[in-house]
């Protein structure tokens, strides 16, 4: 008898063990599939940068109106507690949450839990969650790479800078990136690396103090990498001379600023942000958000350099068969997305 009881027991308890596997299962599948009728975006400053701010505010427009969902925008956030603003979003309906800044990617996910409201934030891969919390830190390096060997090319100082707001993964690998491109194309060219803050992404006047300081060490083009910053960063270009005593270059990223160029902007590491919101869409319908990786890659132009009058007609020539060979697999770039490592690719580095 008691053998029986104890076959019994064992049986009883697989059957649970299998019934509830099956029910996790089934509860997983429910929590991960979506109706989606809207898509929130939030972001720290206004979506009129014509950089991170205002691309991401677009893409989640033009992704609204691609699915036909409702746009829930919510801009100039700045950097503080976004939790508040994340459950009114979440009790107003959205179906997903945009949270654009590396600064809400602790308060997202929290919230996410709380509401049940799907979530995408960036440089937190470590904290994903199927059905509810997706990262999407990209990487433009491939573009970076490109940037810097133009950059190479066009130096008549043989210096060239960068100037960052900060030093995320994202910012990490373009600034390796285009070191990269810079050292591939001339050894010889040196590297002044400078960093406003740990988070001086709308610093402008920071931005302008720090890119000064970078042309006075000898730099006749700047990779400037800032957001609201990077507006300082280009006044600093327009009013300073190289040492040479000629103009001084500036290559952007994410945005195209050329209707404010006043003759300086060389290019631009463009983001296209479309296909990476479209997929996640795309993800919450089929049940599989928070399960994978998002990129942008030059293969399909979602990171791309932007063409100005500014650029000699040899030296395009030359930068987009390179772009050809990446893409192809001749030509590697490396991810390198912490700063350790990126410095270590640098000539010099200017102090915080």
């Amino acid at each position: 008898m008691g053998a029986a009881r104890a076959r019994w027991g064992v049986a009883a308890a697989a059957l649970a063990v299998m019934a509830g596997a099956a029910m996790a299962g089934s509860f997983a599948l429910g929590a991960q599939a979506a109706e989606v009728k809207s898509i929130a975006v939030l972001t720290p400053e206004q979506g009129t940068d014509y950089g991170w701010n205002q691309q991401g505010v677009d893409a989640a427009k033009a992704v609204a109106e691609k699915y036909g969902l409702k746009f829930m925008p919510a801009e100039g956030l700045g950097y503080g507690d976004v939790r508040p603003t994340l459950r009114e979003l979440s009790e107003e309906g959205a179906s997903l949450m945009i949270a654009h800044a590396s600064g809400y990617n602790t308060a997202a996910p929290e919230i996410a839990a709380e509401t049940k409201t799907p979530v995408a934030i960036v440089d937190r891969p470590d904290a994903m969650k199927p059905g509810l919390v997706a990262d999407y830190t990209l990487y433009a390096h491939e573009g970076a790479y490109l940037a810097g060997e133009m950059a190479a090319l066009m130096t008549r100082t043989g210096t060239v800078g960068i100037v960052v707001s900060g030093e995320p993964p994202s910012w990490n690998a373009q600034s390796a990136g285009f070191a990269q491109g810079v050292k591939a194309t001339n050894p010889k060219v040196k590297i002044v690396y400078a960093v406003i803050g740990p988070a001086a992404y709308s610093d402008a006047a920071g931005g302008r103090r720090v890119t000064e300081s970078v042309i006075s060490a000898g730099a006749d083009v700047i990779l400037g990498q800032g957001n609201g910053s990077s507006f300082g960063m280009i006044e600093a270009v327009e009013t300073t001379k190289a040492t040479d005593g000629g103009d001084v270059w500036f290559i952007d990223v994410i945005g195209d600023k050329s209707s404010i160029d006043k003759g300086h902007l060389l290019s631009s590491v463009m983001w296209n942000m479309v296909p990476v919101y479209s997929a996640m869409v795309e993800d919450l319908k089929a049940g599989t958000f928070g399960t994978k990786r998002y990129r942008i890659q030059l293969a399909d132009d979602s990171v791309k350099l932007l063409k100005t009058k500014h650029i000699p007609a040899d030296v395009w020539k030359t930068v987009m068969a390179t772009r050809d060979k990446i893409v192809d697999g001749s030509v590697k770039v490396d991810l390198v997305t912490d700063a350790e490592g990126v410095r270590k690719m640098m000539s010099s580095v200017a102090a915080k």
